[in-house]
């Protein structure tokens, strides 16, 4: 060991501060196990990035309570598809409170996030560069340079890479990373100074332009058609390129703005070929490259932490075995696969020149029919991710509880917890409103524990009985509710539902056949004697000599 070095133990560190990372610090708090966050930058990101949060990441921040925070973000309940703009409001079990797309600056997601982790016990370690790692059979060592060059070794019994598209940890650990590079590129720039018409997605005779202004700030992305991916020092065009292919496109000369950032994106398509290397594993950028089409990529990462940390926390805290972890990689890494598939189509329908025509036209007459509309939406959106659950063939199995707003299941009355009602008040259509006396099936998850879900069924005193160890141990809780008279709710009355504390369902039936297994594959098996981690509020870490 260096001199001067100093140690930190901990169960889990997460390199990288983006919102994936910040995401999973505060879903392994939540969860009870220690985590330190490395981050090479001083603070959340100060450039635009990404801006839109999709309908399942609305979900996934009520359903831990943080949406009050972000006030009244604008909505646009259109999207788009390779650019051919559709509706994204889906219907049926896939309809929710938070439809289309949520304007929302990276920099506030991430300022949101890190607010959240700091107040359940993270410890974030900005300016702290990684250098190096170790992985051994029952841990990991990370070494990391912080402010002024101080040396820090961090022992944990995981890590995660959340450190983006060019990570680090990935090619510390020469993790495989099959797929193309990119091959086009689209450019992009914050502007201001300059006035140009707004355009969304509008193919001219040599390349795609869209410009939108907000705020005094004019943002335009640019593609000259044939025109190949340029391989640049660090990595980002300087505007007078931006300017110079925006006016042989458009014929608009915007030379004479002031630029506040400018950057390149291409339509690479990589993906890992296991988000899980032994005790590290991988999320967001750092296990997938996609171009960020919609804003899907920051909601892909986003959704791969949440599906992580609840697992992660129960394998650190000793409520699951390991077994636990490889069903992460299963579920997201099907995920992305499929998210990459539907950004790769759109970026030969955005990017491509005058032979996409065709294709454009045809897919426009489809998208024109309610089911490839509602499987596009759903796609786009996150609300259609169906996972494997292995429990039987409910169709309710694998989905995101469906939204309702619940009630007590003998009365029209209050249950569980404090609602956040209308957290979102005044956004527009599809906002929840402040509903007196109910409680939103998002809200059933503010603690993080799993919920086993009784509506109405005739053996719930059996479902009980058989979920009582669970439930004793905290790792679940057990409400008896129905759906609010007079909406329409895809919820089944009479049954019940096992959900896990990501929102997924992983059981449904009447009896409890079949209830204790599910209960032991997503939660393990109680005992008194289970070793337990530090709760939210307690110290994160442990510094040695």
């Amino acid at each position: 060991m260096t001199p001067g070095t100093a140690t930190l133990n901990t169960d889990v560190v997460v390199v990288g501060a983006g919102p994936a990372g910040l995401m999973l610090a505060t879903e392994l708090r939540l969860g009870g196990a220690r985590v330190v966050v490395a981050d090479d930058r001083s603070g959340p990101t100060t450039q635009s990035r990404a801006s839109t949060l999709h309908a399942r990441t609305m979900e996934i921040l009520d359903s831990r309570g943080l949406l009050a925070a972000l006030g009244r973000p604008p909505r646009e309940s259109r999207g788009h598809f390779g650019g051919l703009p559709m509706d994204l409001t889906p219907s049926g079990p896939l309809s929710g409170p938070y439809p289309g797309q949520w304007k929302v600056s990276q920099t506030r997601t991430e300022e949101l996030l890190q607010e959240r982790a700091a107040v359940l016990g993270a410890d974030l370690r900005r300016r702290h560069r990684l250098l190096s790692l170790e992985t051994y059979a029952d841990g990991v060592t990370a070494r990391t340079e912080g402010p002024g060059g101080r040396p820090l070794l961090l022992h944990a019994r995981y890590l995660v890479a959340c450190d983006g598209e060019e990570s680090t940890v990935r090619q510390l650990t020469g993790a495989e990373f099959p797929g193309r590079d990119a091959g086009r590129e689209l450019l992009r720039a914050d502007v201001t100074g300059v006035q140009v018409a707004d355009r969304r997605f509008q193919r001219l005779e040599r390349g795609l332009a869209i410009a939108a202004t907000r705020n005094g700030t004019t943002r335009v992305m640019v593609h000259e058609f044939g025109r190949e991916a340029v391989p640049r020092e660090g990595g980002a065009p300087d505007f007078a390129e931006v300017a110079r292919v925006w006016r042989r496109v458009t014929g608009e000369d915007i030379s004479h703005g002031t630029p506040l950032w400018v950057n390149a994106f291409g339509d690479a398509d990589r993906q890992l070929a296991g988000y899980r290397h032994g005790r590290v594993l991988f999320a967001g950028d750092a296990a997938h490259r996609q171009m960020p089409s919609g804003g899907q990529a920051l909601n892909l990462g986003v959704q791969d932490a949440f599906n992580l940390g609840w697992k992660l926390a129960a394998v650190v805290r000793g409520s699951a075995g390991e077994e636990l972890l490889d069903t992460y990689h299963r579920e997201r890494h099907a995920v992305g696969r499929r998210t990459l598939t539907n950004i790769r189509a759109q970026a030969y329908l955005l990017l491509g020149g005058p032979e996409v025509e065709p294709a454009r036209a045809l897919l426009g007459e489809l998208m024109a029919l309610e089911d490839v509309r509602e499987s596009l939406a759903g796609t786009i959106s996150g609300l259609g991710i169906r996972y494997d659950t292995a429990e039987g063939h409910h169709p309710l199995l694998g989905l995101r509880l469906p939204d309702a707003i619940l009630v007590d299941a003998d009365a029209d009355t209050r249950i569980g917890v404090e609602a956040e009602a209308g957290a979102v008040a005044g956004t527009g259509a599809g906002a929840p409103a402040a509903v007196e006396g109910a409680l939103r099936t998002t809200e059933l998850f503010r603690s993080g524990r799993g919920v086993l879900l009784l509506l109405g069924t005739d053996g719930a005193g059996t479902l009980r009985e058989t979920a009582a160890p669970w439930a004793g141990a905290g790792r679940i809780t057990v409400t008896d509710a129905r759906p609010r008279a007079g909406q329409v709710a895809e919820l089944p009355g009479g049954e019940a539902l096992l959900v896990r504390p990501d929102g997924y369902v992983a059981w449904a039936g009447t009896r409890a056949e079949g209830l204790s297994e599910a209960l032991r594959r997503w939660f393990g098996v109680p005992a008194a004697t289970a070793r337990t981690r530090s709760r939210p509020g307690s110290h994160p870490a442990t510094a040695g000599a």
